[in-house]
């Protein structure tokens, strides 16, 4: 409780203060979602849910026959992408989109991932061609590279060795399964167990 004396001061101290009008604080976001980012947030569409219409048929970044394509995904350590490209991993699938229609190939890729995926295979090869001879050049290879940007269980993808098609094709690398990531969570748990 308060002696006078101590009231009265208080209130001397407090004579020329003004009332808060408001007292809430608005607190400003350092960071806004850009519209760009909101259209490649609904592009970057995953396999399951199906849906190829965001897939486009109509434009894509044109790029050369001879041009090396290569595209990582954040989080897609270097010595993996490394080794995709240089052929060295075990190409368990192989889609070949030779005399196909856009439409055609559109639906095949995403068939063809989508299965590869459900039956846990990582690392699959698309043969686009180069392109050499349809016109615009390199058409199909342009939209495919497109397509698996635009995917995203798809790591990284990267045009393929001689061997195996060179510039005409690309080596996919898909994300884990639902059921091989249980799997690996699983056996990470057990060696730390012991």
């Amino acid at each position: 409780m308060m002696s006078n004396n101590e009231l009265d001061l208080f209130k001397e101290m407090m004579a020329d203060v003004a009332p808060i009008k408001q007292d809430t604080i608005l607190i400003q976001q350092k960071y806004q979602v850009s519209e760009a980012q909101l259209a490649r947030r609904l592009a970057a569409q995953t396999l399951a849910n199906g849906n190829i219409d965001y897939l486009s048929i109509d434009n894509a970044n044109m790029i050369k026959p001879d041009d090396m394509i290569e595209f990582k995904r954040d989080g897609v350590q270097l010595a993996v992408f490394k080794k995709m490209r240089q052929g060295k991993y075990a190409i368990h699938a192989r889609l070949d989109l030779h005399k196909k229609t856009l439409s055609q190939a559109r639906d095949e890729v995403l068939a063809f991932l989508k299965q590869s995926q459900r039956l846990d295979i990582r690392i699959v090869i698309i043969v686009h061609g180069k392109g050499e001879r349809s016109n615009p050049q390199a058409l199909m290879k342009s939209f495919v590279t497109t397509w698996l940007e635009q995917i995203s269980d798809v790591l990284c993808f990267h045009s393929a060795q001689r061997q195996h098609g060179g510039t005409g094709a690309l080596y996919v690398m898909l994300k884990k399964s639902t059921t091989k990531k249980q799997q690996t969570r699983e056996r990470h748990l057990n060696h730390r167990d012991q």
